[in-house]
C-alpha cells in the first residue's frame, strides 16, 4: 500500500470516527438533552441602598415576650445556606423532564442525572453564582460551597455581618423554658439580587420535629399483647410471599436520614433482629455515615443527641424489618447554628460524586407556613435533585393531623387552622401517613389476632381493617366509643370530662392539602397572606376521591402508625438510659410507639423491594402507584379493596382502601375551629358548620390518601410495568365562535383515544361553564375503554353574558392524567333590529295623520321577553299608539313585531313634532332597549 493511500484511508477512519462521536453525542443530547447556558437573571447594578424584604421568614417564636436580646456580633453563623431561584423557564423544563424520568414512551426515561449534570442544565448562570457570591464575600462572609447543583450556596460569617448585609439581627429566645436564637425580622437584600434568591434557608436554630409518639397510657386490649412486631408487619401488609420469593432488600441500600448517632450501635439493632427473627437474613447491616460534601461545606459527627436519638435506630430497625436482607445506612450530620443536620446529610449524599441510593427515609417534620418561603424552596430544591438522580424519598406526613403548625409548637390543642409538613407536601417526595386497627372498635380482636404468640413474639393472623390514626377527642369513633354522639359542642365528647382528661390532644396521622409552599404567611405558622400550595401534580390528578383543588394533596399512601390507643402499637429497641427502657426480657417491656416515623421507613423499606424486582431505581415512584390506583378504584371505587372488610378483602388488591374513622382534631379560637358551643371546638374546613377535617370515603382521601398496601401485589404490579392509561384528545383546542348570549352553539365532537396498554375507566367527562356537554352525546363518562380504542362527545358553548370566554376546559376523571381541552367562544350582544327613524305625512293641528305600522324584528337565535312600549321625547304627546303586538316574548329569529302609530298633532300646535318610541327587553340576565326616533310637522 502506498503512502498516499494510507493518508488517505487514515483520514477516512479519522472522518467515520468523528462522524461516530458526533452521532453519540447527538444520541446523548437527545435522551439526556443539550447543557445550555442557563440565562443570567442579576442584569442590573447592585445597590444597597434599593432593598427588598424576603417575607414569611421569621419563626412564630420571635417576639417580644420570648426576646432576650441580641447576641454579640462576634456569635458564628456558620454554613448558612443561601437558597438561589432559577428562571421560570428552567423550573418548567426542570418539571418536564422529572416527569419524563417517569414516562415509559419518553426517551428520558430512567435517565438519571449527576449533582453535576443537574447544576450544568437546572442551575443559575456563572456570572449570576459569581454576582452571588461576590456580594457576600464584600460583606465579609466566607463562601464555604457552591453546590454542584447550583442553586444552593453555603457561606459563614458573624451575627454582625448578618445584620449588616441582610438588616435583620439575630437574637437569643427563651420558649417553653429552652434557649434558642433567631432572627427577629425578615431579612432584606439588594433588589437586583432577588432575581437570582430566594432567601436564607434558617436564620434559627428551631429544629424539625421527630415523628414519633411514645405508646399511651389506654387500656382497650383484651389482656393479649396487641403491639406489632416485625412478623406482624409481614402478615398484615404480605410481605412473606416476597420474602419466600427471595426479595428481602438483597443489593438495596435504604438511607435513613437522621440528626443523632444511635445510642448502642450496633447493638439494639442486633438485639432487634435477633428477637424478631430477622437475622437469618444475612446479607442484612447496619453503619452510621457521616457523609462530608466532596469539597468544602460540613457535616461534622452529631453524637447521640436525646432527642433525636430514638427516631434514629427505630427508623433503623423498621426499615429493615420490610427490608431485612437490605443495607441500612444512618446517614446523620451534626445540627450547625441554624440548619437541620439531617437536610445537610442528605445534601451532601446528592453532591459529593459519589452512588447514590435508592431509597431515602425522613422521619421529621414542620410546618409549611413556619418554614417560610426560602425553606419551603430549599426542601423542594433537595427532593428535585433526589429524584433526578433516581432517589426514591419517602418522608412522614406528620403525627399532627392538619394541624402541623400546632404540632410543632407543642400545643396541646389546634390553634393555628389548617396546615401540613413542608418536608412532606412538595411534589417530588411520598408523603406517607398512618394508619390504626379497627378491630377494637368492632370488638374482633380474636378474629385478628392469636391468643399465643409465635417464637417471634408475632400473633396477627390476616390483613386486619384500618382506621386513621387518631388519638384526639374529635374522633368520632372514640367519641362513639365512649358514648357520644358528636365530638363539639358543650355536650360533646371534647367538652367532656373524659375527652379533656384523656383525649384532649392532636395526635393523628398527618394529612390536608398544600396551602403555603410558596409565598409567606401575613402571621407567622398560619396559612394567609400570599401562602399558596404547591401545584398538583399530573399523576395525582383523576384518582377516585382525590379532590380537583388544583394543589398538592397528602398523605401518598398510609400504613399503619398508631401508639396505642386502640390497643395498637409498635416495639423498638433502644437501650439510650435518657429514653428509660431496656431491651431485656419479652418485647412487652421494651419502649412502645407510634407514627409516621414508622411507616415512612417501613414504606421506604417496600419500595427497595420494588426496586430489588424491577432490577431498577425508581425516582419518584408516585406517578406509578397513582396510576395503579386509579386501575384499582376506577371511577367509583372498589368494595372488593375496602379495608374495613378486613380477612375478607380481594387477594389482587394492590391498595387497601381506608373508608371509616377521620383524622379531625380538638381545637380553639378562629382559624379552621367549629366552635358551636363550650370551651373546645374540632378543627373544620367550615367555622359556621360540622365539616370535619379530615374523614374518610370511598378512593383517595386526605385521612389516608390512596390506602395502605399489600406489599407482594404492589412489588408485582411495579415490575409488570403496566403502560398507564393515556387519554389522547382530538381536537385539543375548541373554538365555539360567535354565539348569541343565553344562547347555544353548534355542538363540536371530540374524540378520546386511549393510548396505553391498559383500560383507562372513565368516571365522568365535564365542561367548565359555559361550555356544556351536548345531552346524548357522550360515549365516554361510565365507560371502560380498551387499550387503542376510542370514545367521544360533542361540546356546545351556551354563553350567558356577552363576551370573550377563554380559559375554558375539559374535565376527564379516569384513571390517569385528563388530557388537555382548551375552550374557547366570544357571547354576542342582542340587538333586535328595528329602523333607525320614523317620519310622519303633515297634518293640520289637531287632527289625525294615516296610521303608519313600525316592525322590529329578532335576528338572533334566542328569544327575548318585551318590556312597555312607551313615547317619550320633546313632544310625545303629538304621537299615538294605536295598537302593538310589542308584548310579551318575542320568539327567535324570524320573530318580529309591529308598532302601530299615528301622527296626532294637538290643537295650537305649530311646526316640528319630535320624540321616541321603544320599549326594554331583556334575554337571560342581559338588557337591551329598543329606541326609534319618530317625527312629523304640522301644516
Amino acid at each position: 500500500m502506498t503512502a498516499s493511500k494510507v493518508r488517505s484511508t487514515n483520514r477516512i477512519r479519522v472522518f467515520l470516527c468523528c462522524a461516530i462521536i458526533v452521532a453519540a453525542i447527538a444520541g446523548y443530547q437527545q435522551i439526556v438533552g443539550a447543557a445550555s447556558q442557563p440565562p443570567a437573571l442579576i442584569t442590573e447594578t447592585i445597590s444597597e441602598t434599593k432593598l427588598v424584604t424576603l417575607a414569611g421568614n421569621t419563626r412564630p417564636e420571635a417576639t417580644v415576650v420570648n426576646d432576650r436580646g441580641p447576641v454579640a456580633d462576634s456569635f458564628p453563623m456558620e454554613h448558612l445556606w443561601l437558597q438561589l431561584q432559577r428562571s421560570p423557564e428552567q423550573e418548567q423544563a426542570l418539571d418536564r423532564y422529572i416527569d419524563q424520568l417517569s414516562d415509559r414512551y419518553s426517551p428520558n426515561f430512567h435517565h438519571w442525572l449527576t449533582a453535576k449534570q443537574f447544576g450544568e442544565r437546572y442551575g443559575l448562570a456563572q456570572e449570576d453564582l459569581a454576582a452571588i457570591t461576590g456580594w457576600l464575600e464584600s460583606h465579609g462572609f466566607t463562601v464555604d460551597l457552591v453546590y454542584p447543583s447550583r442553586v444552593v450556596i453555603e457561606f459563614s460569617g458573624t451575627a454582625g455581618q448578618v445584620r449588616e448585609a441582610f438588616h435583620t439581627e439575630i437574637h437569643n429566645l427563651k420558649v417553653n423554658g429552652k434557649t434558642h436564637i433567631a432572627n427577629m425580622s425578615d431579612p432584606r437584600i439588594p433588589a437586583a439580587l432577588t432575581p437570582a434568591i430566594v432567601g436564607i434557608v434558617s436564620l434559627n436554630d428551631f429544629r424539625p420535629k421527630p415523628m414519633y409518639q411514645l405508646r399511651s397510657n389506654y387500656t382497650w386490649d383484651s389482656g393479649q399483647e396487641l403491639d406489632l412486631v416485625p412478623a406482624d408487619l409481614a402478615t398484615i401488609y404480605n410481605l412473606n410471599p416476597l420474602f419466600a420469593a427471595g426479595y428481602s432488600g438483597q443489593g438495596q441500600t435504604i438511607v435513613v436520614i437522621e440528626a443523632s448517632d444511635v445510642y448502642n450501635y450496633p447493638g439494639d439493632w442486633d438485639t432487634f433482629r435477633s428477637t424478631f427473627g430477622l437475622s437469618s437474613y444475612t446479607d442484612g447491616s447496619f453503619i452510621q455515615v457521616h457523609p462530608a460534601p466532596g469539597k468544602g461545606g460540613a457535616c461534622s459527627d452529631p453524637g447521640v443527641v436525646a432527642d433525636d436519638e430514638g427516631e434514629a435506630i427505630l427508623d433503623a430497625e423498621w426499615s429493615s424489618a420490610t427490608a431485612p436482607n437490605a443495607a441500612i445506612e444512618l446517614a446523620s450530620c451534626g445540627n450547625t447554628s441554624a440548619n437541620f443536620g439531617g437536610f445537610i446529610a442528605l445534601q451532601n449524599i446528592l453532591s459529593n460524586g459519589g452512588s447514590v441510593p435508592g431509597v431515602v427515609s425522613i422521619s421529621y417534620g414542620d410546618s409549611e407556613p413556619i418554614l417560610g418561603r426560602s425553606a419551603n424552596s430549599y426542601i423542594k430544591g433537595l427532593y428535585q435533585l433526589a429524584v433526578a438522580a433516581g432517589v426514591s424519598v419517602f418522608v412522614s406526613a406528620g403525627d399532627g393531623g392538619a394541624a402541623t403548625s400546632d404540632f410543632v409548637e407543642q400545643n396541646q390543642v389546634a390553634q393555628y387552622g389548617i396546615n401540613v409538613s413542608g418536608f412532606a407536601s412538595t411534589q417530588y417526595n411520598v408523603a406517607v401517613g398512618g394508619t390504626d386497627f379497627g378491630d377494637t372498635y368492632a370488638g374482633t380482636n380474636d378474629t385478628y389476632w392469636s391468643a399465643t404468640n409465635n417464637s417471634d413474639y408475632s400473633s396477627a393472623l390476616s390483613y386486619i381493617p384500618e382506621i386513621p390514626w387518631n388519638d384526639s377527642c374529635a374522633s368520632e369513633l372514640i367519641a362513639e366509643y365512649s358514648g357520644y354522639t358528636t365530638t363539639y359542642g358543650s355536650s360533646g365528647f371534647c367538652n367532656s370530662s373524659t375527652g379533656v382528661n384523656d383525649y384532649l390532644d392532636i395526635i393523628a396521622g398527618g394529612g390536608g392539602a398544600s396551602r403555603c409552599g410558596t409565598g409567606s404567611p401575613k402571621t407567622p405558622g398560619i396559612v394567609g397572606g400570599s401562602c399558596a400550595g404547591y401545584r398538583k401534580p399530573s399523576w395525582q390528578s383523576g384518582l377516585f376521591g382525590n379532590p380537583s383543588d388544583k394543589v398538592r394533596d397528602l398523605p401518598d399512601i398510609s400504613l399503619f402508625a398508631a401508639n396505642g390507643v386502640w390497643g395498637h402499637y409498635y416495639v423498638f429497641c433502644d437501650t439510650d438510659p435518657s429514653d428509660g427502657a431496656t431491651c431485656t426480657g419479652p418485647p412487652s417491656g421494651w419502649l412502645g410507639a407510634g407514627g409516621t416515623s414508622f411507616s415512612a421507613p417501613i414504606m421506604a423499606g417496600i419500595q427497595s423491594l420494588v426496586n430489588q424486582y424491577t432490577g431498577s431505581s425508581q425516582g419518584n415512584p408516585n406517578p406509578t402507584y397513582y396510576s395503579l390506583a386509579k386501575s384499582e378504584y376506577g371511577a367509583s371505587g372498589s368494595s372488593s379493596c375496602n379495608s374495613s372488610q378486613g380477612d375478607a378483602v380481594g387477594s389482587s388488591c394492590i391498595f387497601y382502601d381506608v373508608t371509616q374513622g377521620d383524622m379531625d382534631l380538638v381545637c380553639t379560637g378562629s382559624h379552621n375551629c367549629y366552635t358551636p358551643s363550650g370551651k373546645y371546638g374540632v378543627l373544620s374546613t367550615s367555622t359556621s358548620a360540622y365539616m370535619p377535617a379530615y374523614g374518610t370515603n370511598a378512593g383517595w382521601d386526605f385521612a389516608t390518601g390512596i390506602g395502605t398496601v399489600n406489599a407482594y401485589n404492589l412489588v408485582m404490579a411495579f415490575g409488570a410495568n403496566p403502560m398507564p392509561t393515556t387519554l389522547s384528545a382530538a381536537p385539543a383546542t375548541i373554538n365555539s365562535g360567535s354565539v348569541d348570549a343565553t344562547g347555544t352553539s353548534k355542538p363540536k365532537k371530540v374524540t378520546l383515544t386511549n393510548k396505553g396498554t391498559i383500560a383507562a375507566a372513565i368516571g365522568s367527562v365535564t365542561a367548565t361553564p359555559p361550555f356544556a356537554i351536548a345531552s346524548g352525546t357522550d360515549t365516554c363518562s361510565g365507560k371502560s375503554i380498551a387499550a387503542k380504542k376510542n370514545c367521544s362527545f360533542e361540546v356546545e358553548f351556551a354563553p350567558a353574558t356577552p363576551g370573550a370566554v377563554t380559559g375554558g376546559a375539559i374535565n376527564v376523571t379516569y384513571n390517569g392524567a385528563s388530557p388537555t381541552i382548551n375552550l374557547s367562544g366570544t357571547g354576542i350582544a342582542l340587538t333586535l333590529k328595528a329602523p333607525s327613524k320614523e317620519t310622519f305625512s303633515p297634518v293640520a293641528a289637531g287632527g289625525t295623520g294615516k296610521p303608519k305600522a313600525i316592525k322590529i324584528s329578532n335576528p338572533a337565535t334566542v328569544s327575548v321577553s318585551l318590556g312597555t312600549t312607551s313615547i317619550v321625547g320633546i313632544d310625545p304627546t303629538a304621537f299615538t299608539i294605536t295598537a302593538t303586538t310589542c308584548t310579551g316574548t318575542m320568539a327567535p329569529k324570524p320573530g318580529n313585531c309591529t308598532i302601530t302609530m299615528e301622527f296626532t298633532p294637538k290643537s295650537g300646535a305649530t311646526g316640528a313634532q319630535s320624540a321616541t318610541v321603544g320599549f326594554s327587553y331583556t334575554y337571560g340576565a342581559n338588557t337591551g332597549v329598543v329606541s326609534i326616533p319618530i317625527s312629523g310637522t304640522v301644516e
